[in-house]
């Protein structure tokens, strides 16, 4: 199997290409800085460009069986102009399967009905543009017919797998405060592989 990442040097992707990887699999990586992809990614095969350019998407996901999603907001608007390239190649290429990770932010408000969790009192943020970033890469995936999966964690250190994951479908599980990057790269790579989740947004936390 061969996968294609996007984000594939951040904090969890890189993660998440190291369990593909050393599960047997292939990793396909469209990156910006070839240097960095040697020095974190230095199996997968990669694809110099940008995700906000459809060409170097569709190069990226060229002879791929399925996408995951790692790319983060860091103030710009690279992941909503990003996510509607990825899925509307995935389309024309004929591939189906998408874990994205996302936000809690974009989680169903537990306590203000009708509301996310970015729009509620639930949010500590003071900004809420990351936010938005990740609910449109949703909104994108959400009206696609691909068989999509967002994980949602909360707040993310850097960290290595701990284990004893909660999680809820659309929701943060109660009293969550944090999860770690490498649990969160497990637990999307997991999602994946197992076809788990499948059209929801899951939730994940300690």
């Amino acid at each position: 199997m061969k996968i294609a990442i996007f984000g594939a040097t951040g904090r969890v992707g890189q993660k998440v290409a190291k369990h593909i990887h050393e599960e047997g699999n292939e990793v396909k990586a469209l990156v910006r800085d070839k240097n960095k992809a040697e020095e974190f990614i230095p199996f997968a095969e990669i694809v110099i460009g940008s995700s906000i350019y459809e060409t170097d998407v569709l190069e990226a996901l060229h002879g791929c069986d399925g996408v995951i999603s790692a790319l983060s907001t860091d103030k710009n608007t690279v992941l909503s102009e990003s996510m509607p390239l990825i899925v509307n190649s995935m389309q024309k290429l004929g591939i189906e399967r998408i874990v994205s990770i996302g936000t809690a932010g974009i989680l169903d408000s537990r306590y203000e009905e009708g509301k996310y969790r970015f729009q509620s009192s639930e949010s500590k943020r003071k900004t809420t543009f990351a936010a938005e970033e990740h609910f449109k890469a949703y909104q994108t995936l959400a009206e696609s017919s691909l068989k999509w999966t967002v994980v949602c964690p909360t707040y993310l250190p850097e960290g290595k797998e701990l284990g004893g994951i909660r999680w809820e479908k659309n929701l943060l599980p109660v009293d969550g405060r944090k999860i770690s990057t490498g649990d969160t790269a497990r637990f999307a790579w997991d999602c994946f592989k197992e076809d788990h989740f499948i059209g929801t947004r899951v939730g994940i936390c300690y």
